[in-house]
């Protein structure tokens, strides 16, 4: 082995070998963390701001639908929608009544308006589900066959004659007293969804309280049916599209300032079917549809047309459904107060006194409130004296009659 001279004038001890450099990145793994973080946000944003689909806030659910022998009709998975969500509009044509026929189904994409007929039908067990989902909701006890007519989504209210919705389904009250002294109307909304708080409301609360459905829950005609049982008039809310949806989501069907006039009439069939007996239609948050003219004017007509009036919980201070319903002449009522804005026994007692002041002041008051047990339990104590001190307490239409004749 032969030495080179490098190696002889090494320091002994010393011969080591040299480390090798290790390559070191501009920037640690957090840092790259961040910036793939970082990236995705902007793409996600990105999307959410260029994106066009109106109905982006709906939840999206694909069908699919086996293509049955002996029909020439080919199915068709749309897009939008869901039995659940509504998008699609369903037309039962050719209902089965035996094992093994087939009904025909027409969905129309919300977005684009794109109609397909789509065979359902085959073995018991496909039938059956599709029945199930597209079944229209039971006809009420109590309800005059001639105040409805048929639709794809099942029976909706509509004048007969001399006969309208309002004046039928308005619960009885003493009108004439009513127009000799102060009178106080109240409306608890939010019900048919939670049987448990719906029912406290019915059977705790007096039956000159009227009270307001939305379209959901498992069956919120058989509520409502009870209400009517009750001797409370009830009122249908509308879910309506709020300043922030999709965040802020009303529910299925909700009317949108984003859809024709058409698609958003289709969706207020859906829920005219819920349920019958209603004497007018109320809104169910909305606080851009109710003060955008274009999508609300339509529906005040269709709602004048079918006989209903129009409640306002009063929660949007851009609302035009006031001067809508003038020009149809419908009977309009608009809430004043909220009463369990802040839901405490002291702060509700203090929004009844004002409601009560507003009624001396001005003749009328109309009180808005959900179905908390502390709401049902304050409304119903002050009730029972509110007679000893001057006010009657009467039913949303007999307030909106009222204020439509001062």
């Amino acid at each position: 082995m032969t030495e080179t001279a490098d190696d002889l004038s090494a320091p002994l001890g010393q011969d080591k070998p040299r480390r090798k450099r290790r390559l070191r990145l501009p920037f640690t793994a957090m840092q790259l963390l961040a910036v793939l973080l970082g990236l995705f946000l902007v793409t996600f944003a990105g999307f959410a701001i260029f994106n066009k689909d109106p109905l982006g806030g709906e939840p999206m659910t694909r069908i699919a639908i086996r293509e049955l022998k002996g029909t020439d009709e080919k199915p068709v998975a749309s897009g939008h929608g869901s039995e659940s969500k509504q998008e699609g509009k369903h037309d039962t044509k050719d209902a089965p009544k035996q094992a093994g026929e087939q009904k025909t189904v027409t969905m129309i994409d919300g977005s684009t308006g794109a109609r397909h007929d789509v065979v359902i039908g085959g073995d018991a067990a496909d039938k059956g589900e599709a029945a199930a989902a597209s079944a229209p909701p039971p006809v009420m006890n109590g309800i005059d066959p001639k105040l409805l007519e048929k639709s794809r989504y099942g029976m909706i209210p509509v004048v007969a004659g001399d006969l309208r919705p309002f004046n039928v389904y308005a619960a009885d009250a003493d009108r004439a007293k009513a127009a000799k002294m102060p009178v106080v109307a109240i409306v608890i909304g939010g019900l048919g969804v939670g049987a448990a708080k719906t029912t406290d409301a019915i059977m705790k609360l007096p039956p000159a309280v009227t009270l307001a459905f939305t379209p959901y829950g498992s069956d919120p005609g058989k509520l409502a049916e009870r209400a009517r049982a009750q001797r409370h008039e009830i009122f249908l809310q509308i879910p309506m599209e709020p300043y922030d949806f999709p965040d802020n989501d009303p529910g299925p069907q909700t009317l949108l300032t984003s859809l024709s006039a058409d698609q958003n009439m289709d969706r207020l069939y859906w829920h005219l079917s819920r349920m019958q007996g209603y004497a007018g239609l109320a809104n169910f948050m909305g606080a851009r549809f109710i003060a955008t003219e274009p999508a609300m004017q339509p529906i005040i007509r269709e709602a004048a047309k079918r006989g209903l009036g129009f409640f306002d919980d009063g929660s949007s201070p851009r609302s035009i459904a006031s001067q809508a319903a003038a020009n149809q002449a419908m009977p309009f009522g608009k809430g004043d107060i909220a009463i369990d804005v802040v839901p405490t026994p002291t702060e509700i007692d203090r929004a009844l006194n004002k409601l009560e002041s507003t009624a001396r002041e001005r003749g009328i008051a109309v009180g808005t409130a959900s179905a908390l047990p502390v709401s049902i339990e304050r409304i119903g104590a002050w009730t029972k004296t509110l007679n000893d001190r001057g006010i009657l307490l009467v039913p949303l239409t007999t307030a909106m009659l009222k204020s439509k004749s001062s």
